[in-house]
């Protein structure tokens, strides 16, 4: 998992890192609201944001960050216990509001709750699946196909909006990972993955971007 971590306080932020790299977590730390919003759609699966810190504040990097992501949480800790900054962050957009002090153990506890992978497949035509938590793709004999880092992100994407339309910016955003691209390279992409995938797994949307093609299965 991948991490944006905004905290201008040095010592604790190394306890953060240090308590989730143990996990196996990737972190990215920011002291700088600036410099986190152009890192915001680095691909991230978490947002970990204090408040007051020095050039943008942390609620309006996630009001700006809730403008083109909708889904991936977003934990808010500060020292600020006034209830109207309080409701503010949940208008922004914010999953968990934890209260400094607070144990290491609490907000690994909200991390793991709001945004660990869970391990499951997402079911797709003819048998085929994607393993979210090992991001691995299998064919109807249950044998990985093997994925470009860019494919993999493109299913993460997709993963995290099922049965919603992916847009060209957002897959701009989430799997060029902030660098600009064209629509013709997106496509390009798409193209190649499609190729590894039955028929209509990935279906276009008129010009707007794509959706996946996933299978229900009931018991």
């Amino acid at each position: 998992m991948k991490i944006l971590l905004l905290e201008d306080n040095k010592r604790l932020s190394n306890l953060i890192i240090e308590a989730l790299e143990e996990k196996n977590y990737k972190v990215d730390w920011f002291e700088d609201g600036k410099l986190a919003l152009q890192s915001i759609h680095n691909g991230y699966d978490c947002f970990i944001l204090d408040i007051n810190v020095p050039g943008i504040d942390g609620l309006s990097l996630l009001k700006e960050l809730r403008v083109m992501d909708e889904t991936t949480p977003a934990i808010i800790i500060s020292a600020n216990v006034e209830l109207e900054t309080i409701k503010d962050a949940y208008v922004k957009g914010c999953d968990e509001y934890i209260k400094k002090p607070f144990y290491i153990y609490e907000l690994e506890t909200r991390i793991d709750k709001l945004c660990k992978k869970v391990s499951k497949d997402i079911n797709l035509p003819n048998g085929y699946t994607y393993n979210l938590d090992l991001e691995k793709l299998l064919d109807d004999k249950k044998e990985e196909i093997k994925l470009a880092k860019k494919e993999i992100l493109v299913f993460n994407l997709f993963a995290k909006n099922l049965e919603k339309i992916i847009t060209f910016e957002q897959i701009e955003q989430y799997v060029w990972e902030g660098d600009l691209t064209t629509n013709d390279n997106i496509r390009a992409l798409i193209k190649r993955l499609r190729k590894k995938l039955p028929e209509d797994t990935i279906l276009s949307q008129g010009g707007m971007g794509y959706i996946l093609n996933i299978v229900r299965k009931f018991n």
